[in-house]
């Protein structure tokens, strides 16, 4: 049987209890990695994704962090040292979306943008240490479109956008640095008239799947020559 892709690889998966980043931590595990599952308040859900990536076989740990703040942040990834020994993959995936002009201005950039720095900073020595390291973040098509109602989360993901392309420079050539710019991802339990609006402006006439997220998460994973860059993941909606 051949050896599955992420065999040996530790990662780690900021906001995985729940949705985009659940499924991602999921998909890590099932394509061979042992990873840790953080959460801030998700508690039930994370331990939900710890039994499942363990149930297959995988290494898996749940751990408490409010990664908007550096001691939390420091101590989840003394956590993922002292469990593991190594870290080969940092998803930063946690954060904040609602509507609000300038209301909340810092909850929303400490989460969103605040925490991937934090993250990015405290796992770089471990990453680095096996020279293949991989940091995808989660930007947004807010990060490349202005919605007025929306502008501190507009803000925080065009921040995610510059961050990801300074630290590919800084980082290189040990790690790549890469982001995620998601459309509207539907999930089961979804109102339907939520995508009504993307939906009529996408090209390709669809919300996107977990799995559609998961996939661009295990290219850039796999791929040691692409580094800096934003993919859209968003049938097209950018365009319009």
């Amino acid at each position: 049987m051949a050896e599955l892709p992420l065999a040996g690889k530790v990662a780690l998966v900021t906001g995985a209890s729940k949705r985009i980043g659940r499924s991602v931590a999921l998909r890590l595990a099932a394509e061979g990695a042992d990873v840790i599952v953080n959460y801030r308040s998700g508690r039930e859900g994370a331990e939900e994704v710890v039994s499942r990536i363990s149930a297959a076989g995988r290494r898996a740990l749940a751990v408490r962090a409010d990664v908007s703040k550096r001691a939390d942040v420091v101590a989840m990834v003394a956590a993922a040292e002292r469990e593991f020994g190594r870290l080969d993959i940092l998803v930063n995936n946690a954060g904040m979306f609602f509507a609000r002009r300038f209301e909340e201005w810092d909850t929303i950039l400490d989460s969103n943008l605040k925490s991937q720095f934090l993250c990015c900073q405290a796992a770089a020595p471990m990453l680095r240490r096996g020279g293949q390291g991989r940091i995808v973040n989660f930007a947004s098509l807010g990060g490349l479109l202005a919605w007025p109602a929306y502008t501190h989360y507009c803000v925080s993901k065009a921040g995610v956008i510059t961050l990801t392309r300074c630290l590919a420079r800084a980082l290189a050539p040990e790690i790549t640095v890469n982001a995620i710019a998601p459309g509207t991802i539907s999930f089961p339990d979804d109102a339907p008239q939520i995508a009504e609006e993307f939906v009529r402006r996408a090209p390709l006439r669809r919300t996107g799947t977990p799995e559609d997220i998961d996939d661009a998460v295990m290219f850039l994973v796999r791929s040691a020559f692409v580094t800096g860059q934003v993919i859209v993941v968003d049938g097209g909606r950018v365009l319009v």
